[in-house]
């Protein structure tokens, strides 16, 4: 039976990994964030309709004052150009007391629902002018895509929340608003203000739940929308860190650099201890500078052959010590001077090698 062999590159374009921080912060950089837009909206209605409830006998007081004024004062006043510029300056100055506050509320509710979701995030990406949002096929597009869909279902959604609070808060009330024909003007208004904060309040709770499993599929999607394919992860690599191959061949030139320089120090040793043909290990020592021999080159096999031929070649002493050798080789690096426990083994090999050269 024949098997069907499939090549695993095709599959290589495909989004299937998490995205990496850099590319996150490039994302973030870009205005691309995790963000609802209802969160604004719910804190924000909340906030405003807060304000309303407490602050309502001081907007109260202010709105009678304005009407007091319009029918007894300015009614009453003949029309100059001084009286009219008077008249505007007080009303304005009522109506920004009136609506500052709102203002203030709406600004403060909207920066603590963009700092919840996002943090602290200043770009002028976003504001930079692009062709495709005009082009006309990619605006067909947005309009028949899953996300329109999506956003047309979650319009209908919070249309029907607030018509059902709305319509639930005017039946537990029904009997005080069939009874506004039968109240005074002032009653009447404040019964219809009282209502109106609780339909709204009511109704900003409502939304902040709907807001919140909107917060967590708009995370979703900007999760999805970041997805990075495994060629992404390796390109990104190779850009931040370096062609591996490159790499691999600067470690190699080190590699070498290091090892011609290790050999050059062979024929300045005081003698090399073998294995005799797997290890070697060049030590020096200078009484006056040193306080222990130290190694100054070291190889295994071929490298340890090449160290006892240029240490042949300069009349360097060559000894067999084979537990030596090889617990130098794996115990001590190059330059390193050598442990104490090594102190009379090696102390002894080098009074051997100064008599011979007394004797030569």
């Amino acid at each position: 039976m024949r098997l069907l062999t499939v090549d695993l590159q095709f599959f290589a374009g495909e989004k299937t990994e998490k995205a990496t921080p850099k590319r996150r912060e490039e994302a973030k950089k870009k205005g691309q964030v995790a963000k609802s837009q209802e969160v604004v909206t719910a804190i924000n209605m909340l906030a405003v309709f807060s304000l309303l409830y407490f602050a309502s006998s001081f907007l109260g007081n202010i709105v009678r004052r304005l009407f007091s004024r319009s029918f007894q004062d300015y009614m009453l006043m003949p029309i100059t150009e001084g009286n009219l510029k008077s008249i505007v300056l007080d009303v304005l100055k009522d109506f920004a007391y009136m609506v500052g506050p709102f203002l203030l509320v709406a600004l403060v509710g909207s920066l603590a629902a963009n700092y919840l979701q996002v943090g602290f995030l200043f770009t002028t990406e976003t504001l930079v002018p692009k062709l495709e949002k005009i082009d006309p096929m990619k605006g067909f597009q947005r309009i028949f895509s899953i996300k329109a869909l999506v956003e047309l279902l979650k319009s209908i959604l919070k249309v029907s929340i607030v018509g059902t609070v709305t319509f639930v808060i005017l039946w537990m009330n029904m009997d005080r608003v069939l009874g506004l024909s039968f109240e005074s003007l002032s009653d009447s208004l404040k019964t219809v203000g009282t209502l109106t904060v609780q339909m709204g309040i009511s109704a900003s709770i409502a939304l902040l739940f709907l807001a919140l499993f909107d917060y967590l599929y708009q995370k979703y999607d900007f999760e999805k929308s970041i997805r990075m394919s495994k060629q992404d992860i390796k390109d990104e690599y190779k850009n931040s860190e370096g062609d591996p191959q490159i790499k691999s061949r600067i470690k190699q030139r080190q590699r070498e650099m290091a090892m011609r320089r290790m050999m050059q120090e062979v024929p300045n040793a005081d003698v090399v201890i073998t294995n005799p043909t797997h290890f070697a290990v060049a030590l020096k020592y200078e009484e006056e500078k040193m306080d222990a021999p130290v190694v100054i080159a070291k190889g295994a096999d071929y490298l340890a052959q090449k160290i006892k031929a240029i240490a042949k070649e300069n009349h360097v002493e060559t000894v067999e010590n084979r537990p030596l050798a090889r617990a130098l080789y794996t115990q001590v690096e190059i330059g390193e001077r050598i442990p104490e426990e090594f102190f009379k083994a090696v102390a002894e090999i080098l009074a051997y090698v100064y008599r011979l050269k007394n004797k030569v």
